[in-house]
């Protein structure tokens, strides 16, 4: 690891950490704080997808919308208005909205092969962002005058790596650049998140076996056709299904390639301090 002890860690000039877990858990707000704060660069994998890797797919998406309606046709095809989204740290809509849920148009949903097309979209650019991490780190640094960062994941990140890989192209770059730091939720959190999921199902990046899987057995569970399926009723039964498929994955790469903190202690962090000493504590103490 970067950091082999705690007081490596106490002690380094640069502290570079790489934060995951399950969106809800307190990544984005504690990499906010250590921002707010003051030292500490922010580099959040979810805006680079949106502004650097997805942009035009999510614009073109809303041109093609406009081009249905000849009042905006017009002007678009005359160069008079501008079509973009407005991401930024805090409103990835434009993000999830353009991946979609597969099923019945009617309720919004894409076609399945729609619906594949853009999840490997965005695997391609989750990839790209993660592995993007080491020139945000110098960036940070030689441009700005950071001496510390942040990077703060998406919740598919464990779609994407294979932990007993030691070779693995994602996690080695990551490592040996930071301290990769998983925040592992208890039972109460997961029923938390199924439940918060639930209110507001949100659009989701899965690994193609997995989809695939999880869309099979829904079909045939259910005896429906793609064209009956409600989109936020299958993306709610998949949800509690990815996160069990996700915790052993998370759980190996901490195991592997880094440390573990509760959220519960994550959820105390107040301050640089704080989180300091929260990771410290994570680490060997000798």
């Amino acid at each position: 690891m970067l950091y082999p002890t705690a007081q490596a860690w106490r002690d380094a000039p640069r502290k570079r950490v790489v934060l995951y877990a399950m969106s809800g858990l307190g990544k984005t707000h504690v990499s906010n704080l250590l921002r707010e704060e003051g030292g500490w660069f922010h580099y959040s994998i979810d805006y680079r997808i949106g502004t650097r890797y997805m942009g035009e797919y999510i614009a073109d998406n809303a041109k093609r919308h406009a081009m249905q309606v000849p009042f905006l046709r017009k002007l678009l095809l005359t160069d008079s208005i501008y079509i973009g989204s407005n991401i930024s740290f805090d409103n990835l809509t434009p993000v999830s909205t353009y991946l979609g849920k597969p099923g019945n148009p009617e309720l919004g949903g894409l076609t399945m092969d729609t619906y594949r097309l853009r999840q490997s979209q965005f695997e391609r650019a989750e990839r790209q962002a993660l592995l993007d991490t080491e020139y945000f780190i110098w960036r940070a640094e030689d441009l700005y005058g950071y001496p510390h960062f942040i990077c703060d994941t998406g919740g598919s990140i464990c779609e994407w790596v294979d932990p007993a890989d030691p070779e693995d192209e994602i996690l080695t770059a990551l490592s040996q650049q930071a301290l990769m730091v998983w925040i592992k939720g208890s039972e109460s959190h997961t029923e938390e998140l199924i439940r918060r999921f639930d209110r507001a199902p949100k659009p989701m990046a899965y690994q193609p076996a997995f989809l695939e899987d999880a869309w099979a057995r829904y079909l045939d569970e259910f005896g429906l056709t793609e064209q009956q399926v409600d989109p936020d009723t299958f993306i709610r039964w998949t949800y509690a299904q990815a996160l069990a498929h996700r915790q052993p994955l998370y759980e190996a790469m901490a195991e592997k390639w880094g440390v573990t903190v509760e959220a519960t202690d994550m959820a105390q962090v107040r301050d640089q301090a704080d989180f300091i000493e929260l990771i410290a504590a994570a680490l060997p103490q000798g």
